[in-house]
């Protein structure tokens, strides 16, 4: 293979950093279609990554540990990994986008947000998660976005939304016939959703950055674990060190840390329509994971509510490619 001419500061002789190198590699190596099917990989990671926090989540809850030993395992290894990032950069752009702003991101999507996921985990099915967290986001980011940003509602968010509504609507009611407790889970993740949501349009609002606004969170997150820690019931002594090596891998490296990395590099190849199709596969992925492992079986109405779900969050973006 032919390789490209580099400029002068990125010749061999020149110092350059070990994240550097690897950006020269797959510039001379990589054309448009390589870093297409590299994203499209990343993608898939993500997809797994987000399926396997949900699945192991829900195990582990259901044996040893707590909502509160999770959220702890969650940060603590976030925090290890963005450690470098924050300690090069991250501080700065922290200070410029204010103390009180980071700690309302950090308020929305970190700790609490978190925590009220997890302890959903401990009523409701792994795949109750999966199906009406991003739902919820989704609604309630179009609501959010309407009111605070003024952004133009067409007939194909609204033929979305209908289709989420409805799949909400055929999630938690049947739901809360039958089992009080799963509708409690169900109302978390529907709760978390408005969280996100509210975060997102913050995000925007204020243009902040995805490193500076993860930095935030993983930052904010931390400083309350102790207090959680004395506060919380926990588990951590009855279980064993594989299950907490296991979540701590799990929850910190790659749901808190890579996962986040992975999604935003897919946005930056694919563009954020393209990107946020690999969202409603993670519903679909965590059922079938969550029978195999959890033996959690869907009743057909709830794979009714799915497919009206995927449908909702799927068809604006088709509309648009």
């Amino acid at each position: 293979m032919r390789m490209q001419q580099l400029p002068s500061r990125l010749l061999p002789g020149r110092k350059q950093s070990a994240f550097m190198r690897a950006s020269v590699r797959i510039a001379m190596f990589g054309g448009s279609a390589g870093r297409k099917q590299l994203a499209i990989i990343a993608g898939a990671a993500f997809v797994a990554i987000t399926t396997v926090q949900f699945v192991a989540a829900r195990f582990s809850l259901r044996e040893h540990l707590t909502a509160a030993d999770i959220v702890g395992l969650r940060f603590l290894g976030a925090a290890l990994v963005f450690l470098p990032v924050l300690w090069t950069t991250g501080m700065r752009k922290l200070k410029e986008l204010g103390w009180r702003k980071a700690g309302l991101l950090a308020l929305l999507t970190g700790l609490p947000y978190v925590l009220i996921i997890n302890q959903g985990l401990t009523y409701a099915p792994a795949v109750h998660a999966a199906a009406l967290c991003p739902a919820s986001i989704v609604f309630c980011s179009f609501l959010f976005s309407r009111i605070a940003l003024k952004d133009k509602v067409s007939g194909v968010s609204m033929i979305a939304i209908a289709a989420i509504v409805v799949g909400l609507l055929l999630f938690v009611f049947p739901t809360g016939i039958g089992a009080g407790e799963t509708l409690r889970g169900d109302l978390l993740f529907a709760g978390s959703g408005i969280m996100f949501a509210a975060y997102a349009v913050l995000v925007r609002l204020w243009s902040v950055d995805a490193v500076t606004a993860t930095i935030a969170v993983v930052l904010f997150s931390c400083l309350p674990l102790p207090l959680l820690h004395i506060l919380a019931p926990s588990g951590l002594a009855n279980a064993p060190m594989t299950e907490i090596a296991t979540q701590f891998v799990i929850q910190g490296f790659l749901a808190g840390a890579a996962a986040t990395v992975l999604y935003i590099y897919v946005v930056h190849q694919l563009g954020p329509q393209p990107a946020s199709l690999f969202m409603p596969c993670i519903p679909l992925t965590t059922a079938v994971i969550g029978i195999a492992v959890l033996g959690e079986m869907p009743t057909p109405l709830q794979l009714l509510a799915m497919a009206f779900i995927t449908f909702g969050m799927v068809f604006p973006i088709l509309r648009k490619t």
